[in-house]
């Protein structure tokens, strides 16, 4: 009898939600492959809005300074949050994890508190920061410096906690932004839809503080990055950064490398590659 295919959990990014893997799970789960999506801790079905963007006459100054309401949420708090997830569905053995966007941060802090129930370990343009280097110092990076993601930004997030997206707005040429840093390759009405279903706000103390991270712990994981090459969000060149120090880190485990040309979110601009991609991986 073959082995089994392990499992898969996946995690979104900054603003999204478990939602966005629904044409990828959908897919894996044709193969018989038990796949489930989560959402991170302050998104989805976590998430809370701050009152300022329900208010009318809409108030400006308090989308510039109102504190969001997941201004709590840190790296540590996302990290057990997923760890409890891993364990719940690695009751059968080792899971593979896949991971996007600022997601790979969460699931970094993850691997390495339990390497032995994750199978491997995906990033999907996601972060995949070097031992106690914070998500953020990538973010802010001259790798990332033309990411649309900063201009897309409203308020002083140091002031409010939380990096903040103005999704009430009514501005054509706004929203354009935030279509085309997310869903480059996704047709404008269908990327329009999407756009209503983010989160406004991702706590900023998710992204201040790094993992330490061990030989024996995340550096023991097989991993695999996906990288996107029409990323306006998290930028190719900080993407080839990640993989090289990885590599540099923990040589005896190199990280298995596959390229897209896409953008942000090829779940939903080639769902069919992406599960093809992660279903291949044992």
């Amino acid at each position: 009898m073959s082995p089994r295919p392990t499992s898969m959990l996946f995690v979104h990014g900054f603003w999204f939600g478990a939602w966005c893997w629904s044409e990828v799970i959908e897919r894996v789960a044709a193969t018989g492959r038990a796949a489930v999506a989560v959402d991170m801790a302050g998104h989805g079905l976590r998430a809370r809005w701050p009152r300022c963007l329900a208010m009318r006459p809409f108030d400006p100054e308090g989308l510039a300074t109102e504190v969001s309401p997941v201004a709590g949420v840190d790296l540590e708090q996302a990290g057990e949050l997923l760890v409890s997830q891993i364990r719940r569905l690695a009751q059968d053995g080792p899971v593979t994890v896949v991971a996007h966007s600022m997601g790979g941060a969460p699931v970094t802090w993850a691997v390495q508190r339990v390497p032995e129930l994750v199978a491997h370990v995906v990033y999907l343009a996601a972060f995949m920061p070097r031992s106690g280097v914070p998500s953020g110092d990538y973010a802010q990076s001259p790798e990332n410096f033309d990411s649309l993601i900063g201009p897309a930004l409203r308020g002083d997030p140091g002031v409010i906690g939380a990096l903040r997206l103005d999704l009430a707005s009514a501005d054509a040429d706004y929203r354009e932004l935030l279509r085309n840093a997310f869903f480059d390759d996704v047709a404008p009405e269908a990327a329009e839809g999407v756009v209503g279903l983010l989160t406004p706000d991702s706590p900023v103390a998710m992204q201040v503080v790094g993992t330490r991270l061990t030989a024996d712990g995340w550096g023991s994981v097989p991993r695999t990055y996906i990288t996107c090459a029409r990323d306006w969000a998290l930028r190719p060149a900080v993407q080839q950064r990640f993989i090289a120090e990885a590599d540099a880190d923990f040589p005896d485990n190199p990280t298995s490398v596959v390229s897209l040309d896409s953008s942000h979110s090829p779940f939903l601009s080639m769902p069919d590659r992406v599960a093809e991609i992660v279903t291949k991986l044992d």
